[in-house]
């Protein structure tokens, strides 16, 4: 059983930059696409980047693009997300999700099977 856990969140000033971590166990993410999502209360789980076995990634709408990069370390097990130049409107709780699936990014939260437990990012001065 594939788990993740995410980790690297906290308070940042705007225009900072965080780094989150999704490390895996249970199993090899070599076959697993991975998806970044990040929710604020009261609203749906909004995906953002999504990155796929071989490394290529897919940025989902206008929010991110540019700022929040996401790599891989297949060795490791775990995935990355490099977030730059963060904004107030940023602070959320991020989630990292895995499917079984090599080529094929997905955008839904509900396309995903396995969710980590999510880290809070805040960003104000």
């Amino acid at each position: 059983q594939l788990q993740l856990v995410e980790s690297g969140g906290g308070l940042v000033q705007p225009g900072g930059s965080l780094r989150l971590s999704c490390a895996a166990s249970g199993s090899s993410l070599d076959n697993y696409v991975i998806g970044w999502f990040r929710q604020t209360p009261g609203k749906e789980h909004e995906a953002f980047l999504c990155i796929t076995s071989s490394g290529l990634s897919t940025t989902y709408g206008d929010v991110v693009k540019g700022r929040f990069t996401t790599s891989r370390d297949n060795a490791l097990n775990t995935v990355y997300l490099q977030m730059n130049s963060l904004k107030p409107e940023d602070t959320a709780v991020y989630y990292c999700s895995a499917v079984p699936s090599r080529f094929v990014c997905y955008g839904e939260w509900s396309e995903y099977d396995y969710w980590g437990q999510g880290t809070q990012v805040t960003v104000s001065s």
